[in-house]
């Protein structure tokens, strides 16, 4: 019996999908009220720059955890921790995203600048489904 090169495992039901569909919806509310909503021009240009994006990073993620605690505290308490996991997570992300913007002079002008935000908002979501998967299977 051959395998198939682009195989995928056996799904598998020990992950209630009700639970995991709400914990997606409620952490990607969370993501856009964070990152666009709430998210200044201060906190966007500033956490890309060379010098100086510590506060604007810090000040951004911050306010993820804001809106990330309360809305985990109302659904499942038990889980609170991962308000800090996803702030550390999107900190993490956020400053390699700086960094890369900062140091290879990545603007808006640039032709990586939108395959960045791409990849920024990719790992975000990522991020999202990793700790929704968790959360639903526990």
């Amino acid at each position: 019996m051959r395998a198939s090169a682009l195989s995928f495992p056996p799904m598998s039901s020990a992950v209630p999908v009700e639970a995991l569909i709400g914990w997606m919806l409620l952490l990607t509310f969370k993501h856009i009220i964070a990152d666009f909503v709430l998210q200044t021009a201060w906190m966007a240009h500033g956490k890309d720059q060379k010098h100086g994006w510590a506060l604007p990073l810090l000040v951004h993620c911050l306010i993820h955890l804001a809106v990330a605690l309360p809305l985990i505290l109302i659904v499942a308490p038990k889980f609170w921790f991962v308000a800090l996991i996803d702030f550390v997570i999107h900190i993490t992300i956020d400053r390699a995203k700086g960094f890369v913007s900062a140091n290879f002079g990545v603007d808006l002008a640039h032709p990586w600048f939108w395959t960045l935000i791409g990849i920024d908002q990719a790992l975000h979501h990522l991020t999202g489904f990793g700790l929704s998967i968790y959360m639903a299977a526990n």
